[in-house]
């Protein structure tokens, strides 16, 4: 008898419990900032590392969408991690062109419940980054990047991670100047990364940026930004910067 969609999420949480350790869940909970006023304020963990859940979900990554988009809609974040890991494995393996498009239109749908910098930074390079290298779509891009919700901010420009790696920069410069007036450091933070990655593919055209707009940027978008430069490049840049 086929199981029902409620017995593939307790199975598959069941699986995920068992790695759970509460020394672990204390740690993640301080070190993702779930205290009050913090942006995870509220999250539960129940202290699942990332392989541990990763070798878990890969099983889980056919499961009916209701049965993903419920491990979505936990309040547990390995949880919804889990359902996250699931679709990036989904995407990787389809290879019809209708199926892959169905799968970003659902992760896209439901991605305000990545609603922690490694629940975007797990998922988005690998599903919507894989989608827009095949399907550029510079408009849906800056729809996320000006939506109110910081989570959807970062997934824009997390995405563009998978392009950057193929020497196509044209997304990523184009929303790293749209955040230099951004208020949150997780968007700084994310937007000097992306900036480095371009640095390291090629390294003139993140001076290009810095030149035109290091004095603008803050300090830890710009200190993540040089980090793989010349020590001289460096201290000019920091003296530039706000």
């Amino acid at each position: 008898m086929p199981q029902s969609c409620d017995t593939k999420i307790i199975i598959w949480q069941n699986s995920l419990s068992k790695h759970a350790s509460a020394e672990k869940a204390k740690v993640l909970s301080s070190f993702f900032k779930t205290g009050k006023g913090e942006y995870g304020e509220g999250d539960m963990f129940i202290g699942v590392t990332v392989p541990d859940n990763r070798k878990v979900s890969k099983a889980h990554y056919d499961e009916p969408l209701p049965v993903i988009e419920s491990m979505l809609n936990s309040p547990i974040h390995e949880f919804r991690l889990a359902g996250l890991l699931a679709l990036v494995e989904r995407y990787r393996k389809l290879r019809d062109d209708q199926s892959r498009r169905e799968t970003v239109r659902f992760y896209l749908d439901n991605a305000h419940r990545a609603n922690n910098w490694d629940l975007v930074d797990l998922s988005a390079p690998k599903i919507l980054g894989e989608h827009l290298l095949l399907n550029p779509d510079s408009a849906l891009l800056d729809a996320l990047s000006r939506s109110e919700c910081i989570w959807l901010q970062r997934i824009a420009i997390v995405a563009t991670y998978t392009l950057i790696k193929h020497d196509r920069f044209e997304d990523t410069l184009r929303l790293a100047k749209r955040y230099l007036a951004h208020k949150h450091q997780l968007m700084h933070k994310a937007t000097g990364w992306m900036l480095r990655e371009i640095g390291k593919r090629r390294e003139s055209t993140l001076i290009d940026f810095l030149d035109a707009n290091a004095a603008l940027m803050p300090r830890t978008a710009l200190r993540y930004s040089i980090e793989k430069l010349s020590p001289t490049l460096k201290a000019h840049y920091m003296s530039a910067g706000k």
